[in-house]
């Protein structure tokens, strides 16, 4: 692990160094989170599933449920008990 020191401009902004943006492939509109511990920031692209990653997920989803008997009617309760737990 490399540490690399950066510096914060008057906007707030930080530049990422050339060598780090190539290792991890991060260009111009790269998703990147920022996690937050104490006086530490982390930061982790996010590498959003292709169209197609989505829909083979997606189908693997609607072949569960139905496998499960559930039906598109019983996702507004299921929603509804999820959010009643959560508040407990």
């Amino acid at each position: 692990m490399s540490v690399q020191v950066l510096s914060v401009s008057s906007k707030g902004q930080i530049a990422l160094p050339v060598g780090l943006r190539k290792q991890l492939s991060i260009s111009s509109g790269t998703k990147l989170a920022a996690y937050v511990s104490d006086d530490m920031i982390m930061l982790k692209v996010v590498k959003l599933p292709s169209v197609e990653d989505f829909r083979k997920s997606l189908d693997e989803a609607k072949m569960w449920a139905k496998e499960a008997g559930l039906r598109e009617e019983d996702v507004a309760d299921i929603i509804k008990t999820a959010r009643i737990e959560k508040r407990k």
